[in-house]
């Protein structure tokens, strides 16, 4: 298993003036765990230290870092066209990479809205249901179903929609209309690699909702095909297909938040198109330039999008939304280099191919005794440890010790989450299963 050469050392930089995100700032300023440089399969500290990403990034780097292709073609675009206002004006680039990414949808869902990252895109996904059930005169339709465990983003859309209780704790309260389904985990699934047999009857909790609310007063149905960062719940057998049914016949429109599984993480290169259910909206992000600059978008259905376009006068804007740095040049020249790797690499058949590999090593984790559930699907994998009384403490120790040890990669609370790169080889899985043994074991 190469690995680059390392990085001279470092100074540690002053951190008491930035307030970082997700973070307990006091601990982590105490004990800073920092990256200094990245290439390739690894992060590198500011010793120049190899750390494997096992994370890729935040979901967002499957094709290896700081990949020359895509330095190249942000390099070109800033000397061209640095920016240019969204708003009444355009480039060439953004159209360019609607149609490419359009034809890595499933069919029919081919208007794409450019925005920043998967919170937004959740917020604007709503926005759209709003106002495609206005456009076509049921302006009554308010209600957003979603479910527990979920979550999908920060902004106050996204986390009214989301159903985990940390995320929800401080400001869930704020937007009003939303109503929760159950989570897909249940206790007879336990150890279960792939799609669990058992639960597609959970997706008849829409019915419940309908019941409770009317299907008139709801507009949209939004789910994560996996549920990802609350720990990896992979959709039980039929359960998707039950939700699309019960969306159709009670004209709900149904979203998919494929942030996290978008281009390629459960092998095609969207998840709608590995479990066979087309959606109304797809939001994506973090992948989409391979996390070198920040950018997302939302795909919509193109009744969607005609019925918007239809009901406004001739010369209004017809979708009043929108963001400053909207399909910005350079995002979009680093999306579309992106996508020529993950095309001319084949790395969406190349993860497909890993994935059982990837699967068989993190399923044989389970006789460690800390240990209580393994689940995944594709490229990403979910590993719940028993906690030692305090929710998440164990977690949190559990990342900390692995980037000592030379793995990176996310936990939420007691739950390791496993999303490695497309690039990896079998070499790369075996390091990063031999690490998180060691360390889960050194736990207990």
């Amino acid at each position: 298993m190469n690995q680059p050469a390392e990085s001279p050392v470092l100074a540690l930089p002053d951190m008491q003036h930035q307030w970082l995100p997700f973070t307990p700032n006091r601990e982590f300023k105490a004990d800073p765990q920092l990256f200094a440089r990245a290439k390739d399969q690894f992060y590198f500290d500011p010793a120049g230290r190899p750390i494997l990403d096992g994370g890729s990034g935040l979901f967002t780097t499957p094709a290896g870092h700081c990949r020359d292709e895509i330095a190249e073609a942000v390099h070109r675009q800033l000397q061209e066209l640095d920016f240019t206002p969204g708003f009444l004006r355009a480039h060439p680039k953004s159209f360019e990479l609607a149609r490419r990414i359009a034809g890595l949808l499933p069919e029919g869902l081919d208007r794409v809205f450019f925005v920043n990252s998967g919170s937004e895109a959740v917020d604007t996904a709503m926005k759209m249901c709003l106002a495609y059930h206005r456009a076509r005169g049921e302006a009554g339709r308010t209600i957003f179903v979603s479910r527990e465990r979920a979550y999908h983003g920060v902004n106050f859309g996204g986390v009214a929609l989301s159903g985990m209780v940390n995320n929800r704790r401080a400001f869930g309260g704020t937007v009003h209309g939303v109503s929760h389904m159950r989570a897909t985990w249940q206790e007879a699934t336990r150890f279960q690699i792939g799609q669990p047999d058992q639960g597609a009857e959970l997706a008849d909790d829409l019915l419940a909702a309908i019941r409770v609310h009317g299907a008139e007063n709801i507009a949209a149905c939004v789910v994560e095909p996996i549920a990802g960062s609350t720990g990896v719940l992979v959709p039980p057998r039929g359960y998707l297909e039950r939700l699309r049914d019960i969306c159709t016949a009670h004209g709900i429109l149904l979203v998919f938040d494929e942030v996290i599984c978008g281009f390629g993480r459960t092998g095609e290169a969207f998840a709608a198109q590995s479990f066979g259910v087309t959606p109304d909206l797809i939001t994506m992000a973090k992948a989409i330039t391979n996390g070198a600059v920040p950018m997302a978008a939302v795909a919509a259905a193109r009744f969607i999008h005609d019925t918007v376009m239809d009901a406004a006068p001739e010369g209004a804007i017809e979708f009043f939304h929108g963001y400053t740095w909207s399909a910005h040049p350079v995002a979009c020249a680093a999306a579309l280099a992106s996508l020529d790797l993950y095309e001319r690499d084949g790395l969406f058949a190349r993860a497909r191919a890993l994935s059982p590999v990837f699967l068989e090593a993190v399923a044989s984790l389970r006789d460690l005794p800390l240990v209580t559930d393994i689940r995944g699907y594709g490229m990403i994998a979910g590993i719940d440890l028993a906690s030692d009384g305090k929710p998440g403490r164990r977690g949190q120790l559990l990342q900390k010790k692995l980037c000592d040890n030379g793995l990176h990669l996310k936990t939420t609370g007691d739950c390791a989450i496993l999303a490695p790169q497309f690039v990896f080889s079998e070499a790369h899985i075996a390091r990063m299963t031999e690490i998180l043994r060691s360390t889960i074991a050194s736990l207990g």
